[in-house]
Protein backbone atom coordinates (compact mmCIF):
# COMPACT_ATOMS: atom_id res chain seq x y z
CA UNK A 1 0.00 0.00 0.00
CA UNK A 2 2.85 2.08 1.03
CA UNK A 3 4.73 1.34 -2.32
CA UNK A 4 1.44 2.86 -4.29
CA UNK A 5 0.74 5.79 -2.24
CA UNK A 6 4.84 6.74 -3.64
CA UNK A 7 3.63 5.67 -6.56
CA UNK A 8 0.77 7.84 -7.09
CA UNK A 9 2.84 10.90 -5.68
CA UNK A 10 5.61 10.34 -8.06
CA UNK A 11 2.68 10.48 -10.40
CA UNK A 12 1.49 13.93 -9.41
CA UNK A 13 4.71 15.23 -8.92
CA UNK A 14 5.65 14.27 -12.50
CA UNK A 15 2.02 15.99 -13.35
CA UNK A 16 2.82 19.31 -11.71
CA UNK A 17 6.46 19.30 -13.63
CA UNK A 18 5.19 18.61 -17.05
CA UNK A 19 2.53 21.33 -16.86
CA UNK A 20 4.78 23.75 -15.36
CA UNK A 21 7.30 22.95 -18.42
CA UNK A 22 4.21 24.15 -21.00
CA UNK A 23 4.12 27.65 -19.10
CA UNK A 24 6.47 29.89 -20.64
CA UNK A 25 8.39 31.62 -17.22
CA UNK A 26 7.89 28.52 -15.27
CA UNK A 27 10.28 25.58 -14.89
CA UNK A 28 9.51 22.21 -13.95
CA UNK A 29 13.02 22.21 -11.76
CA UNK A 30 11.05 24.36 -9.61
CA UNK A 31 8.34 22.01 -8.25
CA UNK A 32 11.07 18.93 -8.41
CA UNK A 33 13.32 21.10 -6.04
CA UNK A 34 10.50 21.78 -4.01
CA UNK A 35 9.04 18.29 -3.79
CA UNK A 36 12.35 16.78 -2.82
CA UNK A 37 13.10 15.00 -5.42
CA UNK A 38 15.39 17.54 -7.33
CA UNK A 39 18.86 15.47 -6.77
CA UNK A 40 17.77 12.15 -7.31
CA UNK A 41 16.20 12.85 -10.45
CA UNK A 42 19.59 14.28 -11.15
CA UNK A 43 21.73 11.39 -10.10
CA UNK A 44 18.47 8.90 -12.12
CA UNK A 45 19.33 11.11 -15.52
CA UNK A 46 22.99 10.97 -15.24
CA UNK A 47 23.16 7.54 -14.79
CA UNK A 48 21.04 6.69 -17.40
CA UNK A 49 22.55 9.48 -20.29
CA UNK A 50 25.96 8.32 -19.30
CA UNK A 51 28.50 5.26 -19.14
CA UNK A 52 26.88 3.70 -15.84
CA UNK A 53 24.04 2.73 -17.03
CA UNK A 54 26.05 0.26 -19.53
CA UNK A 55 28.80 -0.90 -16.96
CA UNK A 56 25.62 -1.50 -14.74
CA UNK A 57 24.40 -3.50 -17.67
CA UNK A 58 27.71 -5.53 -18.31
CA UNK A 59 28.06 -5.82 -14.33
CA UNK A 60 24.53 -7.32 -13.57
CA UNK A 61 22.42 -7.71 -16.00
CA UNK A 62 19.37 -5.40 -17.06
CA UNK A 63 17.22 -5.44 -13.64
CA UNK A 64 20.56 -4.34 -11.94
CA UNK A 65 20.75 -1.69 -14.45
CA UNK A 66 17.21 -0.80 -13.76
CA UNK A 67 17.91 -0.99 -9.99
CA UNK A 68 21.06 1.17 -10.97
CA UNK A 69 19.63 4.16 -12.47
CA UNK A 70 16.13 4.34 -10.34
CA UNK A 71 14.11 2.68 -13.01
CA UNK A 72 10.47 3.06 -11.01
CA UNK A 73 11.20 6.71 -10.00
CA UNK A 74 11.97 7.49 -13.19
CA UNK A 75 9.08 5.52 -14.53
CA UNK A 76 6.39 6.64 -12.93
CA UNK A 77 8.14 10.23 -12.94
CA UNK A 78 8.10 10.15 -16.84
CA UNK A 79 4.60 9.16 -17.05
CA UNK A 80 3.38 11.63 -14.71
CA UNK A 81 5.33 14.49 -17.08
CA UNK A 82 3.79 13.08 -20.05
CA UNK A 83 0.11 13.28 -18.78
CA UNK A 84 0.84 17.03 -17.35
CA UNK A 85 2.71 17.64 -20.45
CA UNK A 86 -0.37 17.01 -23.01
CA UNK A 87 -3.07 18.39 -20.52
CA UNK A 88 -0.89 21.65 -20.41
CA UNK A 89 -0.60 21.62 -24.02
CA UNK A 90 -4.39 21.60 -24.81
CA UNK A 91 -5.72 22.55 -21.21
CA UNK A 92 -2.84 25.94 -20.22
CA UNK A 93 -2.87 27.36 -23.63
CA UNK A 94 -7.23 27.45 -23.22
CA UNK A 95 -6.66 29.17 -19.56
CA UNK A 96 -4.06 31.50 -20.83
CA UNK A 97 -5.97 33.03 -23.99
CA UNK A 98 -9.04 33.46 -21.76
CA UNK A 99 -7.94 33.90 -18.09
CA UNK A 100 -4.15 34.74 -18.41
CA UNK A 101 -3.90 37.45 -15.49
CA UNK A 102 -5.12 34.86 -13.39
CA UNK A 103 -3.41 31.80 -14.85
CA UNK A 104 -0.02 34.24 -14.42
CA UNK A 105 -0.92 35.84 -10.79
CA UNK A 106 -0.87 32.00 -9.68
CA UNK A 107 2.09 31.56 -10.94
CA UNK A 108 4.18 34.55 -10.16
CA UNK A 109 2.56 33.50 -6.21
CA UNK A 110 4.12 29.69 -6.58
CA UNK A 111 7.64 31.46 -7.88
CA UNK A 112 8.04 34.03 -5.50
CA UNK A 113 7.21 31.18 -2.45
CA UNK A 114 9.63 28.79 -4.54
CA UNK A 115 12.10 31.37 -4.44
CA UNK A 116 11.62 31.55 -0.37
CA UNK A 117 11.87 27.93 0.02
CA UNK A 118 14.96 27.63 -1.96
CA UNK A 119 16.68 30.26 -0.48
CA UNK A 120 16.27 28.95 2.83
CA UNK A 121 18.35 26.01 1.91
CA UNK A 122 21.61 27.74 1.90
CA UNK A 123 23.28 26.93 4.87
CA UNK A 124 25.64 30.32 4.73
CA UNK A 125 25.12 33.18 2.86
CA UNK A 126 28.87 33.77 1.95
CA UNK A 127 30.20 36.85 -0.27
CA UNK A 128 30.31 33.78 -3.15
CA UNK A 129 26.76 32.86 -2.48
CA UNK A 130 25.25 36.33 -2.64
CA UNK A 131 27.12 37.23 -5.88
CA UNK A 132 26.27 34.27 -7.57
CA UNK A 133 22.63 35.08 -6.14
CA UNK A 134 22.66 38.53 -7.73
CA UNK A 135 24.61 37.29 -10.62
CA UNK A 136 22.05 34.67 -11.42
CA UNK A 137 18.84 37.20 -11.12
CA UNK A 138 20.70 39.70 -13.61
CA UNK A 139 20.91 37.05 -16.26
CA UNK A 140 17.49 35.74 -15.76
CA UNK A 141 16.27 39.34 -15.89
CA UNK A 142 18.06 39.97 -19.06
CA UNK A 143 16.53 36.79 -20.83
CA UNK A 144 13.01 38.06 -19.71
CA UNK A 145 13.50 41.77 -21.42
CA UNK A 146 15.72 39.92 -24.42
CA UNK A 147 13.34 40.19 -27.62
CA UNK A 148 12.47 37.25 -29.22
CA UNK A 149 14.22 35.68 -32.50
CA UNK A 150 12.36 34.54 -35.45
CA UNK A 151 12.40 31.08 -35.56
CA UNK A 152 13.08 28.25 -38.15
CA UNK A 153 11.98 24.49 -38.79
CA UNK A 154 15.39 23.68 -40.26
CA UNK A 155 15.68 20.47 -38.08
CA UNK A 156 18.90 21.46 -36.82
CA UNK A 157 17.66 24.38 -35.40
CA UNK A 158 14.94 22.21 -33.93
CA UNK A 159 17.87 20.04 -32.13
CA UNK A 160 19.46 22.73 -30.84
CA UNK A 161 16.30 24.46 -29.28
CA UNK A 162 15.33 21.26 -27.56
CA UNK A 163 18.95 20.83 -26.26
CA UNK A 164 18.61 24.41 -24.76
CA UNK A 165 15.36 24.27 -23.52
CA UNK A 166 15.44 21.28 -21.79
CA UNK A 167 17.92 23.00 -19.32
CA UNK A 168 14.85 24.32 -18.11
CA UNK A 169 13.81 20.64 -16.78
CA UNK A 170 17.08 20.69 -14.03
CA UNK A 171 17.25 24.71 -13.46
CA UNK A 172 14.56 26.00 -11.31
CA UNK A 173 13.47 30.12 -12.34
CA UNK A 174 15.04 29.14 -16.17
CA UNK A 175 11.76 28.08 -18.00
CA UNK A 176 12.40 26.08 -21.48
CA UNK A 177 8.75 27.23 -22.86
CA UNK A 178 10.31 30.82 -22.51
CA UNK A 179 13.71 30.21 -23.96
CA UNK A 180 11.79 28.12 -27.18
CA UNK A 181 9.74 31.89 -26.79
CA UNK A 182 13.41 33.90 -27.29
CA UNK A 183 14.70 31.59 -29.91
CA UNK A 184 11.26 31.91 -31.97
CA UNK A 185 11.10 28.32 -31.57
CA UNK A 186 7.90 28.11 -29.17
CA UNK A 187 5.57 28.22 -32.58
CA UNK A 188 7.16 25.86 -34.12
CA UNK A 189 7.34 23.56 -31.38
CA UNK A 190 4.24 23.18 -29.79
CA UNK A 191 2.66 23.52 -32.93
CA UNK A 192 4.51 20.71 -34.03
CA UNK A 193 3.72 18.17 -30.55
CA UNK A 194 -0.11 19.14 -30.75
CA UNK A 195 -0.49 18.06 -34.81
CA UNK A 196 1.46 15.36 -34.08
CA UNK A 197 -0.94 14.38 -30.70
CA UNK A 198 -3.91 15.13 -32.81
CA UNK A 199 -3.05 13.86 -36.75
CA UNK A 200 0.53 12.04 -36.45
CA UNK A 201 1.53 14.28 -39.56
CA UNK A 202 4.83 12.84 -40.50
CA UNK A 203 6.24 16.53 -40.49
CA UNK A 204 5.52 17.16 -37.63
CA UNK A 205 6.31 13.78 -35.75
CA UNK A 206 9.95 14.56 -37.64
CA UNK A 207 10.24 17.86 -35.93
CA UNK A 208 9.03 16.15 -32.39
CA UNK A 209 11.43 13.51 -32.81
CA UNK A 210 14.49 15.68 -33.56
CA UNK A 211 13.57 17.75 -30.43
CA UNK A 212 13.54 15.02 -28.61
CA UNK A 213 16.81 14.05 -29.71
CA UNK A 214 17.87 17.87 -28.90
CA UNK A 215 16.47 17.12 -25.54
CA UNK A 216 18.35 13.92 -24.81
CA UNK A 217 21.96 15.25 -25.32
CA UNK A 218 21.18 18.74 -23.10
CA UNK A 219 19.71 16.68 -20.50
CA UNK A 220 22.37 14.76 -20.02
CA UNK A 221 24.71 17.49 -20.48
CA UNK A 222 22.87 19.38 -17.76
CA UNK A 223 22.44 16.72 -15.52
CA UNK A 224 26.71 15.39 -15.31
CA UNK A 225 27.34 19.53 -14.76
CA UNK A 226 24.66 19.95 -11.75
CA UNK A 227 25.37 16.75 -10.04
CA UNK A 228 28.99 17.94 -9.92
CA UNK A 229 28.25 21.41 -9.13
CA UNK A 230 25.77 19.93 -5.90
CA UNK A 231 28.54 17.64 -4.90
CA UNK A 232 31.48 20.31 -4.95
CA UNK A 233 29.56 24.07 -4.49
CA UNK A 234 26.16 23.14 -3.07
CA UNK A 235 25.09 26.33 -1.09
CA UNK A 236 26.45 28.55 -3.87
CA UNK A 237 24.10 26.00 -6.66
CA UNK A 238 21.33 26.83 -4.51
CA UNK A 239 21.85 30.51 -4.41
CA UNK A 240 22.44 30.89 -7.99
CA UNK A 241 18.97 29.02 -8.45
CA UNK A 242 17.17 31.05 -5.98
CA UNK A 243 18.97 34.23 -8.17
CA UNK A 244 17.51 32.45 -11.30
CA UNK A 245 14.23 32.28 -9.93
CA UNK A 246 13.62 36.05 -8.41
CA UNK A 247 15.06 37.11 -11.84
CA UNK A 248 12.65 35.47 -13.47
CA UNK A 249 9.69 37.08 -11.82
CA UNK A 250 9.43 40.18 -14.42
CA UNK A 251 8.14 37.41 -17.20
CA UNK A 252 5.43 36.05 -15.26
CA UNK A 253 4.32 39.45 -13.78
CA UNK A 254 0.14 39.43 -14.51
CA UNK A 255 -0.18 42.97 -16.03
CA UNK A 256 1.62 43.47 -19.30
CA UNK A 257 1.00 45.54 -21.71
CA UNK A 258 1.50 44.85 -25.48
CA UNK A 259 3.82 46.68 -27.13
CA UNK A 260 4.13 45.05 -30.63
CA UNK A 261 2.09 41.49 -31.89
CA UNK A 262 3.33 38.90 -34.73
CA UNK A 263 1.56 36.16 -36.49
CA UNK A 264 1.74 33.13 -35.08
CA UNK A 265 2.47 29.11 -37.48
CA UNK A 266 -1.81 29.66 -36.97
CA UNK A 267 -2.00 32.23 -38.47
CA UNK A 268 -3.40 33.71 -35.01
CA UNK A 269 -1.95 37.32 -33.45
CA UNK A 270 -0.05 37.55 -30.94
CA UNK A 271 1.85 39.38 -28.55
CA UNK A 272 5.22 39.43 -29.26
CA UNK A 273 6.76 42.53 -27.14
CA UNK A 274 5.26 43.16 -23.81
CA UNK A 275 5.82 45.59 -20.84
CA UNK A 276 5.18 45.29 -16.83
CA UNK A 277 2.98 47.68 -15.49
CA UNK A 278 1.18 48.29 -12.23
CA UNK A 279 -2.68 47.40 -12.26
CA UNK A 280 -3.74 50.68 -12.75
CA UNK A 281 -1.72 51.10 -16.14
CA UNK A 282 -3.33 47.62 -17.64
CA UNK A 283 -5.08 48.28 -21.00
CA UNK A 284 -8.15 46.39 -20.11
CA UNK A 285 -9.69 44.64 -17.18
CA UNK A 286 -6.83 44.08 -14.53
CA UNK A 287 -8.88 41.29 -12.27
CA UNK A 288 -7.03 42.87 -9.31
CA UNK A 289 -8.72 41.06 -6.48
CA UNK A 290 -9.15 37.86 -8.26
CA UNK A 291 -5.47 37.96 -9.31
CA UNK A 292 -4.09 38.58 -6.00
CA UNK A 293 -6.32 35.68 -4.78
CA UNK A 294 -4.66 33.66 -7.51
CA UNK A 295 -1.06 34.48 -5.78
CA UNK A 296 -2.04 34.12 -2.27
CA UNK A 297 -2.99 30.38 -3.72
CA UNK A 298 -0.16 29.91 -5.39
CA UNK A 299 2.15 30.96 -2.83
CA UNK A 300 0.51 28.60 -0.28
CA UNK A 301 0.40 25.14 -3.17
CA UNK A 302 4.40 25.47 -2.75
CA UNK A 303 4.31 24.70 0.84
CA UNK A 304 1.49 22.02 0.21
CA UNK A 305 3.75 20.53 -3.20
CA UNK A 306 6.53 20.52 -0.01
CA UNK A 307 4.29 18.72 2.72
CA UNK A 308 3.69 16.33 -0.29
CA UNK A 309 7.24 15.54 -0.89
CA UNK A 310 8.39 14.83 3.05
CA UNK A 311 5.30 12.52 3.17
CA UNK A 312 7.55 10.52 1.18
CA UNK A 313 10.79 10.78 2.82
Amino acid sequence: MEKSQARFALLLKGMAMGIAEVIPGVSGGTIAFITGIYETLLESIKKVLGPELIQAVRNGGIKQAWKSINGNFLLFLIMGMAIGFIAGVFGVAHLLENYPILVWAFFFGLIIASAIYIGRQVKKWDWVAIVGMLLAIAIAYWITIASPAQGSSALWMVFVAGAIAISALILPGISGSFMLLLMGMYTVVFPAIKDALSTFNTESLLIVLVFGLGCLLGLGTVARVLSWTFKRYHNTTLAVMTGFMVGSLNKIWPWRNVLSTRIDSSGVEVPFLEQSVWPSQFAGEPWLWGAILMILLGFASVFLIERLGKKDH
